[in-house]
């Protein structure tokens, strides 16, 4: 994991990234896939890319959805409601109400606040795998990007994001899912300084 570290370091702080060069005017949305198995050691590696990205300078937003997800549950007065009553609720139901805090409508207000509260350069997104099913990567991918076009945007994505004959690129979650379409966006472990 020190490789890759101190590689997505490199790539992160540098100039010709964070000032998106070369993207032919696509959205700065980068896909940084992982075994979920790795999931602790990546959530401590994002918490160090962050941290090493402040130290030089580098102003870096560090959003977990699964915690945004959770702010606007307790915000809304309804964590404590959904955690005391989970026992009693229809799992549809509780899918349902789920899916409508975590819609993108609602969550991508957020994620724009924070990126600007941080005056972001870049930001590191993670907590895929903990907002599945009532998120989905692609769904939020797609409402981002048009207020992702001032700076490059990681997500850190439990699984794979590979190129299928015919299909085009995937979002794998956890590896063993379906992929989700999603074309838009670069697959970090491509990218060359």
């Amino acid at each position: 994991m020190t490789n890759t570290s101190d590689r997505l370091y490199q790539i992160l702080s540098s100039e010709r990234f964070l000032s998106m060069q070369g993207l032919a005017n696509e959205v700065p949305i980068f896909i940084h896939a992982y075994d979920v198995e790795e999931e602790d050691r990546v959530s401590s590696m994002i918490k160090s890319l962050g941290a090493r990205l402040r130290n030089i300078g580098v102003p870096t937003a560090e959003i977990d959805l699964f915690r945004l997800l959770l702010t606007e549950l307790k915000e809304e007065g309804l964590l404590d409601d959904f955690i005391g009553d989970e026992t009693t609720f229809d799992r549809k139901d509780l899918l349902g109400d789920l899916k409508n805090f975590a819609s993108p409508s609602r969550l991508v207000p957020r994620l724009v606040t924070i990126m600007e509260e941080e005056s972001a350069r870049v930001t590191l997104m993670s907590g895929v795998g903990h907002v599945f099913p009532f998120l989905r990567a692609h769904t939020l991918l797609d409402s981002i990007q048009p207020a992702m076009m001032r700076h490059p945007v990681v997500l850190f994505f439990p699984g794979e994001y590979i190129q299928v004959p015919e299909k085009g690129s995937q979002l794998r979650l956890f590896g063993i899912l379906p992929g989700e379409g999603y074309y838009r966006a670069f697959n970090l472990e491509h990218y060359r300084l």
